[in-house]
C-alpha cells in the first residue's frame, strides 16, 4: 500500500513538472487557465521536477529504467542525468526536441561505443516524432566525418531499436 501511494505522488509530481514545463513553452503552449491551476498549488518547479518532466517525455519507460537501473550503485549520477542534462539543457528554448535528439544521436556515434546511449536516444528521436528514415540519414551523413565502422554501430542500434518497436 505504501508503494502505491508512493507511486501516484510520484505521478502527480511528474504531472505538474510536465504541465509546468509546457506552460514554460519547452513542449508548447498551456493556456492561461491550466498554467494557473499549476501555479496555484503553490510550488515551485525544481531542476529535478523539470528534469523528471522532460524525461518521461522524451524518453518514457525507457528513460526511467536507465535512472533505475543506476539506484542501487550511483543514484547521484541518476539525479545529475535528470537534473542537468534534461532539467537545464533540454529545457532550454533555442533548439526543439526533434532538433537536440539530431544532436544527441549524432555526438553519440561520434564518440563511439555508445550504442546502449544511442538505443536509448533512437527511441527518444521516434518518441518526439523524428521519422525512422531521418535517423538513417543523420547517421549517413557522419560517414565522412566518423567513418564507416561507428556508422555501422549506430545503424545496428536503430535496426534493433526498429525491431523491438515493428517498424522494420
Amino acid at each position: 500500500m505504501q508503494n502505491e501511494a508512493c507511486d501516484n505522488k510520484r505521478r502527480e509530481i511528474l504531472r505538474d513538472a510536465l504541465a509546468l514545463a509546457l506552460g514554460s513553452g519547452a513542449f508548447g503552449t498551456l493556456d492561461a487557465h491550466e498554467q494557473k491551476q499549476i501555479q496555484n498549488k503553490g510550488e515551485t518547479m525544481t531542476r529535478l521536477d523539470r528534469g523528471l518532466a522532460q524525461l518521461q517525455a522524451i524518453d518514457g519507460e525507457a528513460g526511467q529504467k536507465v535512472i533505475d537501473s543506476l539506484a542501487n550503485i550511483a543514484p547521484d549520477l541518476g539525479k545529475f542525468i535528470i537534473e542537468f542534462a534534461f532539467g537545464d539543457i533540454y529545457t532550454r528554448g533555442e533548439l526543439n526536441l526533434q532538433e537536440r535528439e539530431l544532436i544527441t544521436l549524432s555526438s553519440l556515434l561520434t564518440a563511439g561505443g555508445c550504442e546502449p546511449q544511442l538505443e536509448v536516444h533512437i527511441n527518444a528521436a521516434l518518441n518526439v516524432g523524428i521519422a525512422p528514415q531521418k535517423v538513417i540519414e543523420t547517421f549517413m551523413q557522419c560517414i565522412p566525418y566518423t567513418g564507416f565502422p561507428r556508422v555501422l554501430n549506430a545503424i545496428f542500434a536503430a535496426k534493433k531499436v526498429f525491431e523491438e518497436r515493428k517498424i522494420v
